[in-house]
């Protein structure tokens, strides 16, 4: 509770994200999973204002064994799927160990190879809408080589070979999820 209090009095997001992560973890130790819940999301807020993705992925980590053990597996899913590409984007090795053991307990379907992760959907998205690397980068809070080696990671899933054919692929996909919502409608 000290750190939480010199983090809150310092303003710092980087003291009061680690704060709140702390505080999630005691909250679940404690039989509070429920409670640790908002309580992650804000440490995760936090981090997203600070930018060191380590101490992001390490909360995702957190909130996703939380998760696990509360059995809401498919957010534990994504809350582990993003804290592993994280770390295998920064060569964090130990890190990622930890996040694909977790993530193997969580059991049940694996998403689809092609498919892409949220971290991977953002940055489509954001270069989809014309942004420079340095610009995503910004946006979504990573760094260049992160933005450049999940636009690999993108182009080779999705089988484009440019931002315009990845934006036309993208707009191409929402129009399908548009008629499929219509059809299952009626």
């Amino acid at each position: 509770m000290e750190f939480q209090e010199q983090g809150r009095a310092s303003r710092r997001p980087w003291a009061l994200a680690t704060a709140a992560r702390c505080e999630g973890l005691l909250l679940a130790a404690q039989g509070e999973a429920a409670a640790a819940s908002p309580v992650f999301e804000l440490a995760l807020a936090e981090h997203h204002r600070v930018g060191q993705p380590l101490e992001l992925g390490r909360t995702l980590l957190a909130k996703g064994g939380v998760e696990r053990r509360a059995k809401q597996k498919s957010a534990a899913r994504e809350s582990l799927g993003s804290a592993l590409e994280i770390f295998d984007d920064l060569g964090a090795r130990i890190w990622a160990e930890r996040a694909r053991a977790e993530l193997a307990r969580t059991g049940g379907r694996t998403r689809a190879p092609n498919a892409l992760t949220p971290t991977e959907r953002r940055i489509a998205e954001l270069v989809a809408q014309g942004g420079t690397n340095k610009e995503v980068a910004a946006a979504a809070f990573v760094s260049v080589k992160t933005v450049e080696a999940n636009v690999s990671r993108i182009y080779a899933k999705l089988g484009v070979r440019s931002r315009v054919a990845l934006a036309h692929h993208l707009a191409e996909e929402r129009v399908r999820d548009q008629a499929e919502g219509s059809r299952a409608g009626t």
